[in-house]
């Protein structure tokens, strides 16, 4: 007789990774964190650190809403803000390129815009423009 594979669950985080150089920015992603232990007031996971330390979050709360934040751990930290389920992240589009650069030549001086309009948006295509070359 073989028992039944006991199911792995997990509580989901995100790591938006924040650094002051732009070179090493990476987008934000989901982070699942195991759960070792259930009882009727918490759960018990293990935190992603080197450690392998082990976290608990409140089990009636997290159940009910869905979600919980943690008192204990800092804004950066992934498991800072714990859920149920899978969060979904909301990834930035693209800018239009061809949109940027006709809002920039209607906000010339020439064609009745103001010379802080042209600044502004000739900033936001070149902004637009370098991130697609460099992605």
């Amino acid at each position: 007789m073989s028992a039944a594979p006991v199911q792995v669950e997990y509580l989901y985080g995100i790591d938006s990774s924040v650094a002051d150089d732009s070179r090493f920015y990476e987008p934000s992603r989901v982070v699942k964190f195991r759960i070792t232990k259930k009882t009727p007031k918490r759960i018990y996971y293990v935190r992603c650190d080197d450690r392998q330390t082990t976290g608990f979050v409140d089990r009636q709360r997290i159940e009910a809403d869905g979600e919980i934040y943690s008192r204990t751990r800092g804004w950066w930290s992934p498991d800072f803000h714990l859920y149920l389920n899978p969060p979904e992240l909301e990834q930035a589009t693209k800018p239009d390129l061809g949109q940027l650069k006709a809002a920039m030549a209607a906000a010339h001086p020439d064609r009745g815009g103001t010379d802080a309009e042209f600044i502004a948006a000739h900033a936001r295509y070149e902004n637009a423009r370098t991130q697609e070359t460099s992605a």
